[in-house]
């Protein structure tokens, strides 16, 4: 089994990361968020009365990614070359596309991951009032499934 590299015999550490060089760095996660099927109609049709759920839902992920080391305690600042988030919309779900880029010394899985996630809640945020049944519960919305589909690095 593998160490633990933020834990030593002295406590909590964030990982050195000098010695390493830098090399072209990409990540790509995904997770789905479930809706009512009325509420994916009301998304595609652009009915919904918070506005344009996909294009605020695209730009938090990307505040997300950006903010990464201030949300997760251990995260390197990665000066990031590029992020796209993307959306498919099926009858009763979203799925969300985090890709992100970066040349430098660590990876950027976490960057993707915090980037879908928040994307995702943001989608959940703005259809909240049209997804909570007669007792303002949520019978059908969940967010499943965040995981890193792929990790590049070349050089």
């Amino acid at each position: 089994m593998k160490e633990l590299t933020h834990v030593d015999d002295k406590g909590v550490k964030m990982v050195e990361v000098g010695h390493k060089r830098e090399i072209f760095r990409k990540a790509t996660a995904k997770g789905r968020i479930y809706l009512r099927p009325e509420t994916i109609e009301l998304i595609k049709t652009g009915k919904t009365k918070k506005g344009n759920v996909i294009a605020a839902a695209q730009i938090a992920g990307i505040l997300a990614v950006k903010k990464t080391p201030e949300l997760i305690p251990l995260c390197h600042p990665i000066p990031l070359t590029g992020v796209n988030i993307t959306f498919e919309l099926g009858d009763d779900y979203i799925e969300a596309t985090c890709e992100v880029r970066a040349t430098y010394k660590t990876g950027v899985e976490m960057e993707a991951l915090t980037g879908v996630s928040v994307a995702l809640l943001t989608v959940w945020d703005m259809v909240k009032a049209v997804e909570k049944d007669e007792r303002g519960q949520y019978p059908v919305t969940r967010i499943e499934g965040i995981h890193v589909v792929e990790k590049v690095k070349e050089g």
